[in-house]
């Protein structure tokens, strides 16, 4: 497979100057490929400033205007949440090279470029498609992009006070929680925030969403796994009468007469993944999963 007309776009934190070598020796690796390499406007000019980058041919676009073959996201998770949010529903393969610390999603480790970019060219990999989630209000809109991979987050604001969350999923009342807050993820979301709170882990090919209560008031509340065909309603109380909601991290403040509505997104995200990439693989080696250290 020539790889001479393929285009890659660039994203990246622009807060990382001491991974710039990381980020150039990945650039040089494309450019030594022949590839055109499109980089988004605002980390372009960043790279320029923390690192050499003038033997590398390179364009740069707004985010708006690109479109490629390929998107690379350089950085962590939370980098990767961030072009996921920024390629949106145009359906560009993302490609997550990890220069920061866990690395879940964002599991090629800059060492290891050379080695993937080859097979790459080869053909060989292979693409996970991953759900996303949505929200909507039905009061004042959100000012964030609605949309989720890992989770949205209902949260009460920073006083000793919880929050009363009333859910119905699909028109049916499921609960009312008495909590801190509650988690809404999807199967990729499953292994972050929402594990950090008991939540279960959930294989990222099914089609399910988990709705996990943070430090919730009653010990008959549970984290519950759903079909994630539904549509789930919140109405939320809070003693200041307002409360927060966080999109894979990018969180705003609603009044509690706001109403919610979550359900799966029309479009999904696709991920590049080596072809002898398991997730079973990645929960031993990220999150030691099942390890016995006795």
């Amino acid at each position: 497979m020539s790889y001479m007309n393929k285009s890659f776009a660039i994203f990246g934190n622009k807060f990382q100057a001491d991974k710039s070598a990381n980020i150039k020796q990945v650039l040089q690796i494309i450019h030594n490929l022949n590839c055109r390499i499109i980089i988004e406007r605002d980390f372009a000019e960043f790279l320029k400033k923390i690192t050499d980058v003038s033997n590398i041919r390179f364009e740069q676009a707004a985010c708006a205007d690109i479109n490629a073959d390929f998107a690379i996201s350089i950085g962590g998770d939370g980098t990767f949440l961030n072009t996921a949010q920024l390629v949106g529903s145009r359906q560009i393969p993302i490609i997550g090279i990890n220069t920061g610390r866990l690395g879940f999603i964002s599991d090629i480790l800059p060492q290891n470029a050379d080695t993937f970019f080859r097979e790459l060219t080869e053909g060989n990999y292979k693409i996970e498609e991953r759900s996303l989630l949505m929200a909507q209000t039905d009061g004042e809109p959100l000012t964030n992009n609605p949309f989720a991979l890992n989770e949205i987050a209902i949260l009460k604001h920073d006083n000793s006070s919880m929050i009363s969350i009333t859910t119905h999923a699909d028109g049916n009342y499921l609960a009312t929680y008495l909590a801190d807050g509650l988690i809404v993820s999807t199967p990729t979301g499953s292994t972050g925030y929402s594990l950090s709170v008991g939540g279960p882990i959930i294989s990222p090919d099914s089609k399910s969403i988990v709705l996990s209560p943070i430090a919730a008031h009653s010990l008959a509340v549970r984290p519950i796994v759903l079909n994630d065909n539904v549509t789930l309603e919140l109405q939320i109380q809070s003693r200041s009468h307002n409360y927060m909601i966080a999109i894979d991290g990018r969180s705003e403040s609603l009044y509690e007469g706001t109403r919610l509505k979550i359900q799966t997104a029309p479009y999904k995200i696709k991920i590049v993944r080596r072809s002898d990439h398991s997730f079973f693989d990645t929960l031993r080696n990220k999150l030691l999963w099942g390890a016995d250290k006795r």
